[in-house]
């Protein structure tokens, strides 16, 4: 699988998200082992955070990562009320307690809130001074808010990416693009399951023998820089996503998505869910 530079590693452009997980006690088992089937498929970046399932999903994925810590890149996410100067260590020292590991590869500010961002930056920089992040980046992040914190130390940007909501191709994604840093998109597959009917990715999956959320990973993952982190818990979803990795759209696949969901042609306000 096609790799990428993120926080001084080489990772998977396809990794794995957690949101939901740990949510329901008679789905962990099968979350564990979508999981590990996961990184045996070569998705070895796993996207958590405190705020998923209050905790309960950095459990699932402590459980799931356990004799294979060495083989995975761990991002987890504090939340906006905890990312105060003393807060965020204690959220930290939590979220390692809950995955059962000494330290997290890429750890996140969840979205902007009520601290400012050089309070944050500094507990992310004592956190890392300890030994317990290797990095640090943002989340949910509009361009304004990343030239705002305009610091080089800052890894990564994670924010909601799929052919629905592309606002941000207009000016958050190609400015990161230019800074060399990468961007990390959630949600890649949609919510509500409305994205993968649409007629365009419809027609585009049978032109190559696919399901539309393997086009819709392609999608995502044909600009450079970007990282998608789609949830599975389902073995032959899991199969497929890998699988999407090295599918290339054609420019008349492309040029049909875009007649379904349009380039952006001004600024608009960053999605979020």
């Amino acid at each position: 699988m096609r790799t990428l530079e993120l926080a001084g590693s080489q990772v998977p452009v396809l990794g794995q998200g957690s949101w939901r997980m740990g949510e329901e006690a008679g789905q962990r088992r099968a979350e564990v082992a979508a999981l590990r089937q996961g990184i045996e498929l070569g998705l070895r970046l796993i996207d958590t955070a405190e705020m998923y399932g209050e905790g309960g999903a950095e459990k699932v994925v402590g459980e799931a990562i356990a004799g294979l810590r060495d083989q995975v890149f761990l991002v987890s996410k504090v939340y906006p009320h905890n990312a105060s100067r003393t807060g965020a260590i204690a959220a930290c020292e939590g979220s390692l307690r809950r995955l059962q590991a000494e330290v997290i590869d890429l750890y996140l500010l969840h979205w902007r809130g009520q601290y400012p961002l050089e309070e944050t930056v500094e507990a992310f920089e004592r956190l890392r001074e300890q030994g317990k992040i290797k990095r640090w980046g943002v989340s949910n992040f509009d361009l304004d808010d990343l030239q705002e914190l305009a610091e080089p130390a800052c890894a990564t940007n994670q924010v909601l990416y799929n052919p629905e909501a592309r606002g941000i191709e207009f000016d958050l994604l190609p400015w990161q693009q230019r800074q060399a840093m990468p961007l990390m998109a959630y949600c890649p597959l949609g919510q509500a399951g409305r994205l993968l009917r649409n007629p365009a990715l419809l027609e585009v999956a049978a032109r190559h023998g696919v399901t539309p959320a393997q086009v819709a990973l392609a999608w995502v993952l044909r600009q450079p820089g970007v990282i998608a982190i789609p949830k599975a818990v389902n073995p032959t979803h899991l199969h497929l996503n890998a699988a999407a990795a090295s599918l290339q759209l054609s420019a008349e696949d492309l040029a049909l998505i875009d007649t379904a969901y349009a380039v952006p042609r001004r600024k608009q306000a960053l999605e979020m869910v």
